[in-house]
């Protein structure tokens, strides 16, 4: 990518007098020094070596459960073994096996009381569904709140459950929850539909019936798309939760079931005859996490959790590769540095005192399911005792809404669980790196949904504070042209570099994080 030259020496200008700024610091307070000679071994030269590697043709674009993917995580084995840095399992082996399938689109109906609605008109649904029920439980808002529950006075366990999107509003205009008239998360669809389904799930029911007039729409493109496309949903497999059906109503079959639905907000119990029958073909993919661990030399058993994904989107149907430099090869690099750089403080009698875990997650471009599966159903440590998670998806490029301002990072997510992380954070930019830390789409109203859409979401659900660095999308994303040569490298060494010293201050800290 071209850039003025005048540019070019501004921030090379900018960067030396940043470097030359620490350097200075260090003497004056020494006890900052070994954190900055152990962050210098992060450099352009080694992060460019490793990307030229791993989002190369040879990789061919690292698909879930596809050869690349298995090349890639071979490769991310044999670069752990060379640092010396052991598997976080307790058997020794770096690949956490993550089960997945892929559901194909689901043919089938709902009866309602002997009136059939067939699937991808009036319902969707992504997944098998079998079920004959007497009675529907329709719960209002599916809302559980402090001061709020559609739960009160009715048991739902093993029911099919009627829920709609929104949320209480009082007669002033005021909303419930929020006691003013602004909407809490509960009106974003966004964040509110897994908690919903979620909270079904806790209260014992076995599905659920979502009704979102403005959302419909969306739900029935995604479907029409898999259908056109001829292809299914990937998900995790997980044999000890019990079979659950999601499904998505329109304004019609809604009105069927309850007339008064758009008015009504207090649960009862309808008497109404139900069948689902959706029968889905289910194909098995085998892929795993990559997992190392540095015990803590104080606190072994409280954990700081590092990701990136590993994987990406494959080839093309036109057979071009598509390499995702970027996304998330860029990630994924300066973790391997980050793992070096501590190493080389344990190898000097200087290792964290907490344990930190580098976990390089699978099915990311397949909807978040390495980091799922790590943090739902097998935990290599504790969730309890993580203290938090640093996530490092996009890092070497410039968003071209930041074209002759190239210092910076975006960041998302650092104030939604923890403000003294959000401040160690701002902390430990200003003392060593000065990169502009860009919040612009940490607004909850982002319509962007970048909070959402990357592997720290599922630690972030789990309440584990998080940060989630990222460069902002650009013309390459999800495209053939991501590839290594259009890496910023100074600006992938300076940010892995600021992720290297949040993670120092997290991991070396006397108290963990408070979450508030």
């Amino acid at each position: 990518m071209k850039k003025k030259l005048f540019l070019l020496v501004a921030t090379a200008l900018s960067c030396n007098s940043s470097q030359k700024t620490i350097k200075e610091n260090a003497s004056e307070e020494p006890q900052i020094a070994s954190e900055i000679t152990y962050a210098e071994t992060i450099t352009e030269a080694e992060l460019k070596d490793h990307l030229y590697i791993y989002a190369s043709d040879e990789f061919e674009g690292r698909e879930t459960g596809q050869p690349g993917q298995k090349k890639a995580i071979a490769y991310l084995k044999a670069e752990y073994e060379k640092l010396g840095i052991p598997a976080a399992k307790e058997d020794g082996n770096y690949f956490q096996e993550v089960p997945l399938e892929i559901s194909k689109l689901p043919i089938g109906k709902l009866s309602l009381n002997n009136t059939d609605f067939i699937i991808g008109e009036h319902v969707l649904t992504f997944a098998a569904a079998n079920s004959s029920n007497d009675e529907i439980v329709y719960i209002g808002y599916g809302i559980d709140d402090t001061v709020y529950s559609s739960y009160d006075n009715v048991d739902v366990t093993d029911k099919i459950v009627l829920l709609k999107s929104g949320e209480p509003i009082k007669e002033d205009g005021t909303y419930v929850i929020s006691g003013t008239s602004e909407k809490s998360i509960w009106s974003n669809m966004s964040e509110s539909l897994t908690k919903r389904i979620q909270i079904a799930v806790d209260k014992g029911a076995k599905g659920v019936l979502y009704y979102d007039k403005d959302n419909f729409s969306r739900f029935k493109r995604r479907f029409e798309s898999m259908k056109q496309n001829n292809s299914g949903r990937m998900e995790v497999v997980n044999n000890d939760a019990p079979e659950f059906y999601s499904l998505f109503i329109d304004q019609t079959l809604a009105e069927s079931i309850l007339p008064t639905i758009e008015k009504e907000n207090d649960s009862k119990v309808l008497t109404e005859k139900l069948t689902l029958n959706f029968e889905s073909s289910n194909d098995k993919v085998s892929s795993e996490n990559v997992v190392a661990i540095i015990k803590g030399s104080e606190k072994p058993n409280e954990f700081l959790v590092i990701s990136s994904h590993l994987d990406h989107i494959g080839v093309s149907g036109d057979g071009q590769i598509n390499n995702g430099a970027d996304d998330d090869g860029s990630g994924t690099v300066a973790l391997l540095e980050i793992a070096e750089a501590f190493k080389n403080a344990v190898d000097a009698g200087k290792g964290p005192k907490r344990s930190i875990v580098f976990l390089h997650v699978t099915g990311e471009e397949k909807g978040l399911l390495g980091s799922q599966y790590y943090t739902d159903v097998d935990p290599i440590v504790p969730l309890e005792q993580t203290v938090a998670n640093l996530n490092i998806d996009m890092i070497g490029r410039i968003d071209p809404k930041r074209e002759g301002d190239r210092n910076y990072i975006y960041l998302i997510g650092s104030d939604k669980l923890s403000i003294e992380l959000h401040n160690l954070s701002e902390k430990v930019n200003k003392k060593f790196m000065n990169i502009e830390l860009d919040y612009t789409y940490n607004d909850e109203n982002d319509p962007n949904r970048f909070y959402y859409r990357s592997d720290h979401y599922n630690f972030a659900k789990n309440n584990i504070p998080i940060i989630f660095y990222f460069n902002g999308t650009h013309a390459d994303y999800h495209k053939p042209s991501d590839t290594p040569d259009k890496i910023n490298y100074d600006l992938l060494e300076n940010r892995t570099r600021l992720v290297f010293y949040t993670a120092w201050e997290i991991a070396n800290r006397e108290q963990k994080l408070k979450v508030d």
